[in-house]
């Protein structure tokens, strides 16, 4: 049997996340020196407003100086407890708004380095299909995919949109999920802690119950990790798909397939993984009527071509 070097890659890797994520210590791999230098190093990158206690990206060096021994202690003893989320509401450019949680630079800092190591565990395993905030993966990738669907003769696409996907994530149901890879219980209360840190919002502390903190460096891998078993399903029906993040479409050779691709992944997403779809905004179309991650499609000369939507060059994004 002959053995192609990727799939070897593949197996190495594979084998490699399922050791790592199984070691009960975990939580001590996080704070290795050379994964916590790596996630000061982004967050001061990344910038950022402060959040509830005020601390800006720049005082966070002379912070940790002074105060890491005890932090790093409450870590490994699982005493250590997030503060608040500061809510804000972002104006939506076709309406509405989206709800971004801004946790202290302390928190921003120790999802940065829980997530660095947990990507390793998890994305080694997620489909080839899901594009958005993985390493080596780009929106470019996913819009270039679905031109190679319709180059194939997928002329019909399902385009589902996730109702508040951030806000309304199943707690339970996602523990449940981590916890088939990730062994070390420290880790997975600190993960539970995050999902319901408290919110504040002018200045009144709010319980929250369901929904990943968007807006910290863990929302990325936890909304990977939720609708992965959205991919796994899509890939076991021998479906023809592209996510990126909580955007995706799924492509069909007609219009009746289209229509029952959608009437059975609703049901899908409704009943297994508690998730609601906005029924005013999904749609079985075609690419060109649609847009997709800013870009949409058209036919010149039998050829499929892409090119950026007009509301986002109307409106700017």
């Amino acid at each position: 049997m002959n053995i192609k070097p990727q799939q070897m890659e593949m197996f190495a890797a594979s084998q490699f996340a399922e050791r790592l994520g199984g070691s009960d210590r975990l939580m001590e791999i996080i704070l290795k020196r050379g994964n916590i230098v790596m996630a000061f190093k982004r967050v001061r990158a990344n910038k950022g407003a402060a959040g509830v206690d005020g601390m800006t990206t720049g005082q966070l060096g002379k912070y940790l100086g002074k105060y890491w021994p005890k932090i790093e202690n409450d870590l490994l003893n699982g005493s250590y407890k997030p503060l608040p989320v500061l809510r804000k509401e972002i104006p939506k450019p076709d309406g509405g708004v989206r709800l971004l949680g801004i946790p202290t630079v302390l928190d921003r800092f120790i999802q940065q380095a829980i997530s660095q190591i947990l990507e390793q565990v998890w994305d080694p395993a997620f489909s080839e299909f899901s594009y958005g905030f993985r390493p080596g993966k780009s929106a470019h990738e996913a819009v270039m995919q679905g031109k190679r669907y319709m180059q194939a003769g997928y002329m019909y696409v399902v385009d589902m949109d996730l109702s508040k996907f951030f806000d309304r994530v199943n707690h339970d149901r996602l523990m449940s999920r981590l916890a088939t890879k990730i062994k070390d219980k420290r880790v997975l209360k600190l993960i539970r802690q995050y999902l319901r840190s408290d919110v504040m919002i002018q200045g009144i502390v709010i319980r929250t119950e369901e929904g990943t903190p968007q807006g910290g460096p863990l929302s990325p891998l936890l909304s990977n990790i939720v609708l992965d078993e959205l991919d796994k399903e899509l890939e076991k029906r021998g479906h023809k798909f592209v996510r990126y993040a909580d955007d995706f479409i799924i492509y069909c050779r007609s219009l009746r397939a289209a229509e029952r691709v959608r009437e059975s992944i609703t049901r899908f997403l409704t009943g297994k993984l508690k998730l609601r779809v906005n029924e005013e905004k999904s749609a079985v179309s075609r690419p060109w009527l649609r847009k997709f991650l800013g870009f949409t499609y058209f036919q010149m000369c039998g050829q499929s071509k892409i090119r950026i939507h007009n509301f986002s060059i109307s409106s700017g994004n």
